[in-house]
C-alpha cells in the first residue's frame, strides 16, 4: 500500500475563499505581499503554507505550532528579500553539480549560458541545483480539500519561458501537488515531455528539517541504504561505490557530519525507502517513492538541520551517464510522463 494516494483531484484554482471537508481545509491567503495557499487538519493540529510565487516552495509544516522545516525567517515575503535554501527547495531540470557549463543528452552536448543570470553555482563555481529555486513562473492550478485530505498543486511550463528554454532546451510541463492526510505531507511531480526526443531525468528535492525536542547533537539518524557514493575534492562522484559503512542509527553528536549520497536503498515490501532522524519523542521521516533512487543526506556541523534530498538521479548524472560510468539514469519517452512522490511523516510533536 503506499503510504498516501497518488491521485490528484484538479479543481478550479480559487483566488478567493477556502475549500473545506470535515477535519481538512484548503485557502489562499496573503503574507505580507506574498501569496500563499495554505492546508490544514484540524484534528492533528497540522498545516502546511506554500509560496508559489517563490519556487512553488512549502515553507512550513506545523505540528502542534511546531515548524517540522528548517525557516530562518518571520515570513515569506523575507525569504523573498533574501532567497537562501532552507524549507523545501525544488531542484530542477538537475540536482546537485554538474562537472562545467555543459552537460551530455541523447548524445549531444548542450553548452549552458551564464551570462542569463539564472544559473547558481557552488564554492568551486559548478552549476548547481537547476534554475527553478526560487521561480516565479509557478502557476496555481488547483486547491481543495475532501473528507481524506488537502492539497495544492501548480504548476510551470518550461516551454512559456526562452531562458529557461536556453539552459535546458527540452519542452515540458512540471506539475507539483503538496498533499496534506493522514498526519503526513505528500509532494507528488510530474514531468511531461513536450519534446520531439526523451527526456532526461535528474530532479530532486533539498528539504531541511528541524528538531524541537533535543539538541542538534543528540539526534539520531537512520540512512536507509547499501551503497555509499565515493565523491572527490569537488564532491562529483568517482564512479567508486563502498558499502554503507555509517552505523545505524548514526548520531550527530560532535565530530559527526553529513555531506554524502547513497544509493541501493533499503525499501520495504512496499518498494518505498524510509529515512528518519528523532530527537527525545519527536521523529520526522522521509519516505522515498520508487523513482526517488537516490539519497542525499546533509547535516553540516554547527547548523541545527538536517536534510534528506530524494533524487531522481545521482550528481552529474548527464555527463556520467554519457560517459558510461552511471547506468541508471531515467527519462521520459515523447509524450510519455514522469511521476513520483516522497512523503514526510512527522511525530511526537
Amino acid at each position: 500500500m503506499r503510504p498516501a494516494a497518488l491521485v490528484v483531484l484538479l479543481l478550479p484554482f480559487m483566488s478567493q475563499g477556502t475549500q473545506a471537508a470535515a477535519n481538512y481545509s484548503a485557502h489562499k491567503t496573503n503574507i505580507d505581499g506574498i501569496d500563499v495557499l495554505q492546508l490544514e487538519d484540524a484534528s492533528r493540529h497540522m498545516r502546511v503554507s506554500i509560496a508559489p510565487s517563490i519556487g512553488n516552495m512549502a515553507y512550513e509544516i506545523s505540528v502542534n505550532g511546531k515548524n517540522a522545516l528548517w525557516f530562518p525567517f518571520h515570513s515569506p515575503a523575507d525569504l523573498k528579500a533574501e532567497p537562501v535554501f532552507c524549507a523545501i527547495p525544488f531542484l530542477a531540470p538537475w540536482a546537485n553539480r554538474i562537472d562545467g557549463d555543459a552537460f551530455w543528452a541523447n548524445g549531444r552536448r548542450y553548452l549552458l549560458n551564464p551570462d542569463l543570470g539564472n544559473l547558481r553555482r557552488d564554492a568551486h563555481q559548478k552549476p548547481i541545483h537547476g534554475i527553478l529555486n526560487f521561480s516565479s513562473a509557478w502557476q496555481p492550478v488547483s486547491l481543495g480539500a475532501d473528507e481524506r485530505s488537502a492539497w495544492a498543486t501548480s504548476r510551470v511550463d518550461l516551454a512559456a519561458h526562452p531562458e529557461m528554454m536556453a539552459q535546458f532546451p527540452f519542452a515540458q510541463t512540471i506539475t507539483m501537488t503538496y498533499r496534506l492526510g493522514g498526519g503526513q505531507v505528500e509532494v507528488e511531480t510530474t514531468i511531461e515531455n513536450h519534446s520531439d526526443e526523451p527526456l532526461p531525468v535528474a530532479i530532486g528535492y533539498h528539504p531541511y528539517f528541524q528538531l524541537h525536542d533535543a539538541p542538534r547533537d543528540q539526534w539520531k539518524v537512520h540512512l536507509a541504504a547499501r551503497q555509499h557514493l565515493v565523491l572527490n575534492n569537488l564532491l562529483l562522484p568517482t564512479g567508486e561505490t563502498r558499502p554503507m559503512d555509517f552505523p545505524d542509527p548514526y548520531p550527530l553528536d560532535a565530530g559527526h557530519q553529513l555531506d554524502d549520497v547513497f544509493t541501493d536503498l533499503v525499501r520495504g515490501n512496499d518498494g518505498f525507502a524510509r529515512f528518519w532522524v528523532e530527537g527525545k519523542k519527536e521523529r520526522i521521516m522521509v519516505v522515498y517513492g520508487p523513482h526517488y533512487q537516490v539519497a542525499v543526506a546533509y547535516a553540516p556541523p554547527g547548523r541545527d538541520f538536517i536534510c534528506f534530498e530524494p533524487m531522481a538521479a545521482i550528481t552529474n548524472a548527464f555527463n556520467l551517464a554519457h560517459e558510461g560510468t552511471y547506468k541508471d539514469l531515467q527519462s521520459v519517452p515523447v509524450g510519455g510522463t514522469w511521476r513520483e512522490s516522497f512523503w514526510i511523516v512527522p511525530s511526537g510533536f
